[in-house]
């Protein structure tokens, strides 16, 4: 049986210490989700007829096509609506104001933040939900847009049908389930209204930037977790150039940022939340 590959969680263990920093990944970042990847490599084994994880390894070194399906293996989405409270009430009562204040400033009526490996959805709608319910009133001429992406054909399709479990708006605030969402028999399906401004893409953050710029920036749980340094430091380059002067990095809470002279700089000390500020230039 082929599930016998991981009854050693060494073996695994080692695969994934070998061929992460070919992709530009780092193990630390996987020790706490390892065994998720293991399924999925477990199934692609299946596919190719390989018997163990050494088979694999000859086989990822004679045939280069098969990394990028290996890549594909270690997507890892996790999420849930409102996923850290403390960051969506910081964002609620400290973040969005300010930049709905400056936008309104400089004369734009339009608020335009990204979501970066938005998995099913739950992130952007919640940041939705949030403005609507909660801040739309005290600044009705200007508009939030959010761009949301992720690497996952599958899972974009997921936030595109926009239906969800109870288990993933268990953290969302009280009352919100019942406003932003239809209640049918199986699960939630999120209500147009919040749907409307929020635009899906399948994109790679590794490959791909989008030419807007923004006010705000989220990606949590991605690129300072599972990225390299290197790597790390030249989509934190590329993320500067798309905020605005006075725009907002939110990474994770637990997640730190390369060295390096990128214009940002921490809000008040909030863990996780940078403010872009005015440079010459921004380099790594």
């Amino acid at each position: 049986m082929l599930l016998s590959l991981f009854m050693k969680d060494a073996e695994g263990v080692h695969f994934l210490q070998w061929c992460l920093p070919k992709l530009g990944l780092v193990w630390p970042g996987y020790r706490k989700v390892r065994r998720q990847v293991y399924k999925r490599i477990q199934r692609r084994l299946e596919t190719l007829s390989l018997p163990t994880l050494a088979d694999y390894q000859r086989y990822l070194e004679t045939h280069p096509e098969e990394w990028t399906v290996l890549d594909s293996s270690c997507w890892i989405s996790i999420s849930r609506f409102y996923r850290d409270k403390a960051i969506f009430e910081f964002l609620e009562r400290e973040v969005l104001p300010s930049l709905a204040r400056q936008a309104l400033a400089q004369g734009e009526p339009v608020l335009r933040c990204w979501s970066i490996g938005c998995a099913g959805g739950e992130e952007p709608y919640s940041l939705s939900l949030l403005w609507k319910l909660k801040l739309q009133a005290r600044f009705p001429t200007v508009q939030l847009v959010i761009l949301a992406t992720d690497i996952d054909e599958q899972a974009v399709a997921r936030a595109r049908r926009g239906r969800y479990l109870p288990s993933s708006l268990k953290d969302l605030p009280a009352g919100w389930r019942a406003q932003g969402f239809d209640h049918t028999t199986e699960d939630f399906c999120i209500k147009p209204e919040f749907r409307e401004p929020v635009t899906l893409l399948v994109q790679d953050v590794r490959q791909a930037t989008p030419e807007d710029t923004f006010h705000l920036i989220l990606c949590r749980y991605l690129t300072f977790t599972y990225f390299d340094v290197s790597l790390q430091s030249n989509i934190l380059r590329r993320f500067a150039e798309r905020l605005q002067v006075g725009g907002v990095l939110v990474v994770g809470k637990d997640e730190g940022l390369p060295e390096g002279e990128f214009g940002l700089v921490p809000w008040s000390q909030k863990e996780g939340v940078y403010r872009r500020v005015q440079t010459e230039s921004v380099v790594t």
